[in-house]
């Protein structure tokens, strides 16, 4: 090592004195015209290629697009911005698959740097799984997607999954024969609803039939949907990074669902596998035409138009089952299951509960446990503090025991934010608040213990009778598939749970994202249910904090609205 000094080391002369002589650019804003036109080549750009006031006006910060390019050779492009000179174009055309490949095995496995797979963005469709699973595939923070919409179509046709249920024909018929009456159910229902709104609301003289029908029948789904199970068939589509794609399928091949861990291996499957090219029959065509012209000419068009593209072949080969995940809910939920086993689910007086502060370790053993049963925060709090400190101390433990080296935490250890709301709410409605990424939720199972929710609008419509008979009788079908005592048993009961019913997640967040929430779901066009929650979080902060109420631009949920706004 030299000695650190402070004298001024001299630049050596260049060799090349007429090339040096570039006029550099002054003035704040600029940078030095000299630019590379190629690997090796350092030769400055003449000053005399190009008018002197393009020079002065024209940035030297080059910004481009990159299209066709398969995900992780994107990603193996972008990382080597950190460790080599090459431009993105130059680096692309050096690029091949099995230097990406050897690439991200060395830096993304080897050591570590998951970050290189935040670059490769991979587009995926998943279509025909239950709603109760695309809520567990989209229950990712840094997930980007969109699920077929309750409100704007028609689930009357989309049928149903049906879980394993082995060697047991009388579950699996009671299961049957409940779904095809909340189907038939909700197919009679939305076309009373839909004439109902009709009858009650008139046309407006600009308004085509064709709009209005299709606004009404929108606002009669969404009063509907309340009747489709859980084991409704959706779709969805994602965008998602393969680190992100990596945690989902670990996340989704641990799970308590046979339907939701093998959709986890089909994930896996479509990244690893050959990718859907929407213009392979039109490639096909043209390389035919290439091939009557010139055999040789057209093999090569084959080579290169109609190869095999495989999304993600190296990020997320290595996705298995999460121990760590799957250990420590084991004992999580018999740890919640011997706190609360004396306790009954209490009553709910209110579909928002603010949380109070609390120390830190309160807050993230309580969390843990929270997700495990089905009672209150405050509930599961105050059975905490009965039981001491020490105890507090061996949940937490519970929490991290299973620890893997390259495992991120539970989310129930992601804590401190100043808002916290225990959200009791229909699933159907939770489905929706779901999509507010920029919070930390944590979410209890799907049961019928916190019973149902029913729009004021099926018993001005004559149908609230019809309405309870059926979530009673679904309600007596879920506790009886449930306690069948074979595998999976309570599990597979879930799938029967009809939208209606209440379900509690832990929403944690800033203040910003309150203010956002509140104002966004409170707007008129939205469903009534996340309207009342999202007005009830509003309600809860000015109580608490007055000073910061004005700064809330929410709706007044209790105005009347109009069935033709959208």
């Amino acid at each position: 090592m030299q000695p650190v000094t402070n004298d001024v080391i001299p630049m050596p002369e260049p060799t090349d004195k007429k090339s040096a002589e570039v006029v550099p650019i002054s003035g704040p804003g600029h940078r030095s015209t000299q630019r590379a036109s190629g690997a090796g080549d350092s030769r400055p750009v003449p000053m005399e290629d190009t008018p002197a006031i393009a020079k002065a006006s024209e940035p030297s910060t080059e910004v481009f697009a990159v299209f066709g390019v398969e995900p992780e050779i994107q990603a193996y492009a972008m990382a080597k911005y950190s460790r080599s000179a090459l431009s993105m174009k130059e680096s692309l055309r050096e690029i091949s698959t099995q230097k990406a490949e050897k690439f991200l095995n060395t830096f993304y496995f080897q050591y570590g740097h998951r970050s290189i797979a935040d670059l490769a963005h991979i587009a995926l469709a998943v279509e025909r799984l239950s709603i109760l699973a695309a809520i567990e595939v989209a229950d990712e923070q840094r997930w980007d997607g969109q699920e077929r919409s309750t409100r704007y179509q028609d689930f009357k046709k989309s049928g149903y999954y049906t879980p394993d249920f082995g060697a047991d024909d009388e579950a699996r018929t009671l299961y049957r024969e409940t779904l095809d009456f909340l189907f038939a159910e909700y197919e009679a229902l939305s076309a009373h609803m839909t004439q109902y709104l009709i009858d009650i609301t008139p046309k407006p003289s600009d308004m085509k039939q064709e709009a209005y029908e299709r606004t009404l029948k929108a606002r009669a789904f969404d009063i509907t949907r309340y009747l489709l199970p859980l084991a409704t068939n959706t779709s969805l589509g994602e965008i998602v990074n393969a680190r992100t794609l990596e945690t989902q399928v670990a996340h989704l091949l641990s799970h308590t669902h046979k339907e939701v861990r093998t959709l986890g291996e089909s994930l896996k499957k479509a990244a690893t596998g050959a990718a859907y090219n929407v213009n392979a029959d039109s490639l096909r065509d043209l390389v035919e035409q290439i091939r009557a012209v010139n055999r040789e000419l057209g093999a090569r068009a084959e080579q290169e138009l109609l190869r095999e593209v495989r999304v993600a072949p190296t990020l997320v080969k290595y996705a298995d089952p999460n121990e760590y995940e799957m250990a420590t809910r084991r004992e999580l939920r018999q740890a919640a299951r011997e706190l609360m086993k004396s306790e009954s689910v209490a009553p709910s007086k209110a579909i928002v509960d603010l949380l109070d502060e609390e120390p830190l370790e309160v807050e993230i053993a309580t969390t843990l446990l929270y997700e495990h049963c089905h009672h209150s925060y405050r509930q599961v709090r105050q059975a905490l503090q009965v039981s001491g400190e020490r105890y507090r101390r061996e949940i937490i433990d519970l929490g991290l025991r299973h620890r893997g080296k390259h495992d991120e935490m539970l989310r129930g250890f992601r804590a401190g934010q100043q808002f916290r709301f225990d959200i009791l709410m229909d699933t159907g409605g939770f489905r929706d608040m779901h999509r507010h990424r920029r919070c930390i939720q944590v979410m209890q199972g799907f049961t019928t213990q916190h019973g149902y929710e029913m729009l004021l609008d099926m018993e001005d419509a004559g149908v609230r009778g019809q309405f309870d008979a059926a979530m009673r009788r679904v309600q007596s079908a879920v506790e009886r598939l449930a306690g069948r005592g074979t595998p999976e048993a309570e599990e597979n009961s879930q799938y029967a749970i009809p939208l209606a019913f209440r379900k509690r997640a832990l929403f944690k967040m800033d203040f910003a994202e309150v203010v956002y929430i509140s104002e966004l779901r409170t707007t008129p066009a939205g469903h009534v249910s996340y309207r009342n929650v999202a007005y009830a979080m509003y309600e809860a902060v000015a109580r608490k904090y007055p000073a910061l109420a004005k700064y809330f631009r929410v709706h007044d949920v209790t105005a009347p609205v109009d069935l033709l706004q959208r």
